[in-house]
């Protein structure tokens, strides 16, 4: 898939894990907040993207806009991304409020990612009801913009009515931040181009499907009559890098095994309808096969040249224009910054 020219971008989504709680929190957010000072001072990311999670140590990081004020008033250069808030969750004239002030005091360095939320548990604690939250989350979404374009919002939908309300600040960026949403499903990302939405593309789907989605969504717009060509869609991709090739699949397979273990913690699927636990013997062959997948599929892992090489891949072949890294080590990081970027730009 060609990508006509456009200059390849950089992001990193910042995950705040404190698998096993091996070292306090603190230090997690500082070390996080260190590597958010090399992406300012090495000029080579448009932004670092937060991560949003409740209850669980896999990202402890509840609130994006705080976590993204830290951010703000730590840089001058990099955007501020979110990725993402968690808007079913949220009153929607709050999470305006928040936002619009983020974007004021970043001086209007704000992304603004949104997304539905997947965790049962999540919804559960926040008393919401997950088969509703497919509507909740498209309409916070269209109160959130039109608090941000109107003078006074008057809206009356499924969920919120108001009348005259005048939200306050407005954003920075006029008329408001630039806007993506998180679609992974087919649906979503059918619905999302139906509408004109931009989006944001997940890091857990396989490089085959990221590109099969890309092309199913552009196809979306283009019916819709929507504008394709120079939309920036950041595409969520793990990544290990290491001196040598052998060392980064090690890298690999540790992020892949703690990325599975998370995802099947059985707290997430507490309150899921119709899930049997598998027998153990099943449940070790399906992890085992999970970790497979992610190490072959998923990551993007080698040394500087192989993962450079795989970036090139990846822009030819499925469109790839804004690679939102998700680096799985601080080391993969740093090489990632220091020898692979530049390979590229």
């Amino acid at each position: 898939m060609a990508t006509g020219g456009r200059r390849l971008q950089f992001g990193v989504l910042q995950f705040f894990s404190n698998s096993g709680r091996k070292v306090p929190l603190p230090t997690v957010y500082s070390r996080a907040l260190d590597r958010i000072d090399v992406m300012e001072r090495s000029g080579v990311y448009e932004a670092v993207w937060l991560a949003e999670h409740h209850f669980t140590t896999y990202s402890v990081s509840p609130s994006v806009s705080m976590m993204g004020a830290l951010v703000a008033a730590r840089t001058e250069r990099l955007r501020i991304g979110t990725a993402v808030s968690l808007a079913a969750m949220y009153h929607p004239l709050r999470l305006a409020e928040e936002i619009a002030l983020l974007d004021v005091v970043s001086g209007g360095r704000v992304n603004w990612g949104a997304g539905r939320g997947n965790d049962p548990g999540e919804f559960k604690v926040f008393g919401l009801d997950l088969d509703r939250s497919y509507a909740l989350f498209r309409e916070n979404v269209d109160i959130v913009l039109r608090a941000w374009r109107d003078e006074r919002l008057t809206y009356h939908g499924d969920f919120h009515t108001f009348e005259g309300i005048e939200v306050l600040p407005k954003p920075l960026q006029q008329p408001h931040p630039p806007v993506w949403l998180a679609a992974s499903s087919p649906d979503a990302i059918a619905w999302a181009a139906s509408a004109g939405y931009s989006i944001l593309m997940d890091p857990h789907s396989s490089h085959t499907d990221i590109g099969t989605k890309y092309a199913a969504y552009l196809k979306g717009l283009t019916a819709a009559g929507h504008p394709a060509g120079d939309r920036v869609i950041p595409m969520a991709r793990l990544i290990a890098v290491a001196p040598t090739d052998e060392e980064a699949r090690r890298i690999a397979v540790r992020g892949a095994e703690w990325t599975v273990a998370s995802m099947s913690d059985p707290s997430r699927r507490r309150y899921s309808k119709g899930i049997r636990p598998a027998a153990p013997d099943q449940a070790e062959r399906d992890r085992r096969s999970r970790v497979e997948r992610y190490v072959d599929d998923v990551i993007i892992h080698g040394g500087p040249d192989r993962v450079a090489e795989q970036i090139r891949s990846l822009r030819a072949d499925i469109g790839l224009h804004y690679l939102l890294c998700a680096p799985l080590s601080h080391s993969s990081f740093m090489l990632l910054t220091e020898e692979v970027i530049p390979k590229l730009v």
